[in-house]
């Protein structure tokens, strides 16, 4: 059986990946002309980094990844009030079985790109067309030059992100929901961060209408950065979209200092537009399934939208591990069953955190802090650190790990 992947992102690659040591042959289309990451830091949470670690490359996240120390610290905008922290460490590890790390994206793809075949990944082949009936999939792709190409597969999956191309063979789509917000984001040269992003800690600024987020990556060399603020007049939905520091150094002027000295450290910044989609109907539609962001892309709050991808991978490995060309159809449509309803679930409670990280000083801001003081985070997160995709594959209950 050949399964063609669409898209060679965190989630294309990590299908491949799984796939192909599940016994099934899979074949990766980028429209890019190389691969590259184009974003920069992320939260590889236990949920998404034991995946990774049965894959065999448990080693080399550890060589580049950050563990963190200390996760969910919360700072008082004002003057860096330390409102509450978690130790993550050895506790983590007990509970959930891995370290949470934070690191580089275009780290991760390097990672898992080199422990790929050569021949698995073809870049410069951007989907036109695709057509399946009861015997397969056909897929029609170009390249840079124009050039068409034809390709068959037993299925499709439609691993390509925010703007999928293959979502449309599946589901009618509607407009994304804009949720009024921006993200400016920036890598900063350790050696002129100020000390206190240079610890292994995730920290997180909340303050009136806006928040702030730092943490160290690779071997803490570099400081990643993103700032969440009102997005005025900004509407451009991409990574890549060049902001002003300007801008950004204006946003937090009137915040602890400790953060201007940050910003002021940074040499460029990207700013795009927070938009979601709601949860899709389906996901599935016979030989041809979505994976990743072109399933279910969600806001950033809960930093768990590469995690939910790498779950993905894991489960419709496992549902395609017996399947054969002529029960294809079957194995993607229980892929989605057992996915479809978590997924969802962490797409919708990823909305709506803003308003409480952005309450204006009063009596709603006093509670939440208190709230943050009283708080067991890493426990209270057991119902997405603790989640094994694996277990769910065969039905049985994923219990907290003590």
């Amino acid at each position: 059986m050949r399964i063609a992947i669409v898209g060679g992102g965190l989630g294309g690659l990590t299908t491949a990946l799984l796939l192909r040591q599940a016994g099934v042959e899979a074949v990766v289309y980028e429209q890019a002309a190389e691969l590259r990451e184009v974003g920069a830091g992320i939260v590889v949470g236990p949920n998404m980094a034991r995946p990774l670690v049965r894959a065999g490359l448990g080693e080399r996240l550890a060589s580049f990844a950050v563990a963190l120390e200390t996760a969910w610290e919360f700072r008082r905008w004002q003057d860096g009030r330390v409102l509450s922290s978690q130790r993550m460490g050895e506790e983590c590890r007990r509970l959930y079985g891995t370290d949470c790390y934070v690191a580089h994206r275009a780290d991760l793809l390097d990672m898992l790109r080199d422990a790929l075949p050569d021949e698995v990944v073809g870049t410069d082949r951007r989907l036109r067309e695709l057509r399946q009936d009861g015997d397969g999939v056909e897929l029609v792709l170009t390249d840079s030059g124009g050039r068409s190409t034809t390709v068959t597969a037993d299925a499709v999956i439609g691993a390509d992100g925010i703007h999928s191309a293959v979502r449309q063979a599946v589901v009618q789509e509607e407009p994304p929901r804009f949720s009024g917000l921006c993200a400016y984001r920036c890598l900063v040269d350790a050696r002129r961060a100020p000390e206190l992003a240079l610890r292994r800690v995730q920290t997180l600024w909340l303050g009136p209408g806006r928040h702030f987020v730092h943490y160290p990556i690779r071997d803490r060399e570099l400081i990643n950065i993103v700032a969440i603020v009102p997005a005025g007049e900004w509407r451009v939905e991409s990574w890549t979209a060049d902001g002003r520091l300007e801008d950004l150094a204006a946003e937090f002027e009137t915040w602890d200092p400790r953060l201007g000295g940050l910003i002021a450290a940074a040499t460029e910044t990207k700013r795009w537009a927070l938009y979601d989609r709601g949860p899709l109907e389906r996901w599935t539609s016979g030989r041809v399934a979505l994976l990743g962001d072109a399933a279910h892309s969600m806001l950033p709050f809960f930093g768990q939208g590469a995690a939910q991808a790498v779950e993905d991978a894991v489960v419709l490995a496992g549902c395609l591990r017996e399947a054969t060309a002529g029960t294809v159809a079957g194995a993607l449509a229980r892929y989605e069953e057992i996915r479809r309803p978590r997924a969802s679930q962490v797409q919708l409670m990823s909305r709506g955190r803003e308003v409480q990280n952005h309450l204006p000083d009063g009596p709603a801001q006093v509670e939440r802090d208190a709230a943050l003081a009283a708080g067991d985070p890493l426990r209270q997160s057991a119902w997405l650190y603790g989640h094994d995709a694996e277990a769910a594959l065969t039905g049985r209950a994923v219990p907290e790990r003590r």
